[in-house]
């Protein structure tokens, strides 16, 4: 058997996320199918973890097993394309790895960027590329919730219900936060997170920066490991998974 290993740009608008569902579309089967087609054989897709509905990625990763050698990449990944293009995914590279490799349980990080359009226009060419919020967001108190963020913690107050991980402590390797003019970019990056944990984490920021809560609040809400204290979670056009580290 042979190993390779897909990294994978997607819109995930149009999708029910990456993990195949019982009914509706995911991006997980749509590349299945398609490389079934071009390979001539049944292929299992392994993906490097759960994107949610209307997330999107900038650089998947995900591997599959096959018996042939695919002997010119560069012809498999546009033929892929061919296909693939039309529901906004793209094939970027193919690599062959060993057979100890795994698209999810080799990952050491993965980074996920959060973008907000902090301007009083709703954006037209970048919609649903991010979240609108057209109340002015304090950067310094961001910064300053960020920091809180990091670290082995507790994280039970944004996870989601239906979240099936034995436990909720994770460590927050970093909060990056980058502002341009009109727009806020936030980085995470762990080995793994919870159910919306990103997500539910740019909730609060956003109460913080829009001073709807004081610094106490946001801390106090973190330590309280109640999901109900949290606020509602960012929408899910604002989220990227941006790499998978090996």
């Amino acid at each position: 058997m042979n190993r390779y290993q897909i990294l994978i740009e997607y819109v995930g608008t149009r999708f029910l996320g990456w993990q195949i569902q019982p009914k509706g579309k995911s991006i997980q089967k749509t590349i299945q199918d398609v490389l079934a087609k071009l390979l001539k054989t049944k292929i299992n897709l392994i993906g490097a973890g759960r994107t949610d509905s209307g997330v999107h990625a900038i650089e998947y990763s995900a591997h599959f097993d096959i018996k042939k050698k695919i002997l010119n990449p560069h012809k498999f990944i546009d033929s892929s394309n061919f296909f693939l293009n039309k529901n906004f995914i793209s094939i970027l590279s193919l690599k062959k790895r060993k057979k100890n490799f795994h698209s999810r349980y080799s990952a050491k990080y993965r980074v996920y960027k959060y973008v907000i359009f902090n301007r009083l226009s709703s954006p037209s060419i970048l919609r649903n590329r991010g979240w609108h919020v057209k109340k002015k967001i304090d950067i310094g108190l961001l910064r300053k919730g960020a920091k809180l963020l990091e670290g082995t913690k507790d994280f039970s107050a944004y996870r989601a219900s239906s979240c099936s991980s034995k436990s909720p402590i994770r460590t927050i390797n970093y909060v990056k936060i980058k502002k341009t003019k009109e727009s806020i970019e936030i980085r995470f990056k762990s080995k793994s997170f919870l159910q919306q944990q990103v997500r539910s984490m740019v909730g609060c920021l956003k109460y913080l920066g829009e001073t709807k809560w004081d610094i106490k609040k946001f801390e106090d809400v973190l330590r309280s490991k109640k999901r109900k204290l949290c606020a509602p979670p960012a929408p899910s056009h604002g989220l990227f998974l941006e790499k998978v580290i090996y």
